[in-house]
């Protein structure tokens, strides 16, 4: 598998949001912040998601472990962020940082080279050509156009066939549905007449009963199937039910 990076995309108003004012603005609010930072960069590759493993007694201490910080000072950012909404408990040993998601950046180790060497070739002007004494003190110009063409085609080709991390989006009438744009066009086709019904019912589920899952896709999926299994009677039961035309 390709090696891929990972960054954070804070925006530039990253700093004045109130939450992270106030996280500054308690003793040793500095520290927090910067272990806040540290949290976000080690759950990118899982789309903000940190795991307890049981190597240390809880999670605090297991996080502290892994990022070299003391453990109360993590408890104490634990205890902020999830007062805060920035954290949530998915279970015993799954936390959900609620920004991340939204604000990963990522590309392939290929991608990269051809970006920095892109990079290099405007820093340092267009192709750069080679001047060569020949005979009789003719002078030839060797330009590298077509050496460096060349190498631009053997780097891009290095990325052929990687694929990005798929896009994620937000969505819902409470914007809190997580789909990819394959699972959204899987939900369109699959349920073309109820792919929005169904987001918005699982969007106001989780705003109004807290509970959290870990693939809304699937959990869309599952209810349709049971939807349509309740809509089928079963075998060897019959069907008493009546309209109120029907009825004495």
């Amino acid at each position: 598998m390709a090696k891929r990076y990972y960054w954070l995309k804070l925006k530039a108003d990253w700093f004045s949001d109130k939450r992270i004012k106030k996280l500054r603005s308690i003793a040793g609010g500095d520290t927090h912040t910067i272990i806040y930072l540290k949290m976000m960069l080690l759950s990118l590759k899982d789309e903000g998601k940190l795991y307890f493993e049981g190597v240390e007694d809880n999670f605090a201490s297991e996080i502290a472990l892994a990022l070299d910080e003391d453990a109360e000072n993590v408890k104490l950012t634990l205890a902020f962020l999830q007062r805060h909404g920035l954290i949530e408990i998915h279970d015993d040993d799954e936390y959900q940082l609620t920004e991340v998601p939204t604000i990963i950046g990522s590309e392939t180790a290929s991608a990269m080279r051809v970006r920095e060497h892109r990079e290099r070739k405007k820093e340092n002007g267009l192709l750069q050509c080679n001047t060569d004494e020949t005979g009789g003190n003719n002078l030839k110009q060797i330009c590298s156009v077509e050496r460096e063409l060349e190498r631009d085609k053997e780097i891009e080709k290095e990325g052929e066939g990687e694929k990005e991390t798929p896009a994620h989006a937000f969505l819902g009438k409470f914007n809190n549905i997580l789909l990819s744009d394959a699972e959204l066009d899987g939900l369109k086709k699959e349920l073309p007449d109820k792919w929005e019904y169904y987001i918005d019912r699982l969007s106001l589920h989780i705003a109004s009963s807290g509970k959290q899952y870990n693939n809304h896709a699937a959990t869309i999926y599952k209810w349709a199937q049971e939807d349509v299994g309740k809509a089928v009677p079963k075998k060897g039961i019959p069907d008493y039910s009546y309209s109120e035309e029907d009825s004495l």
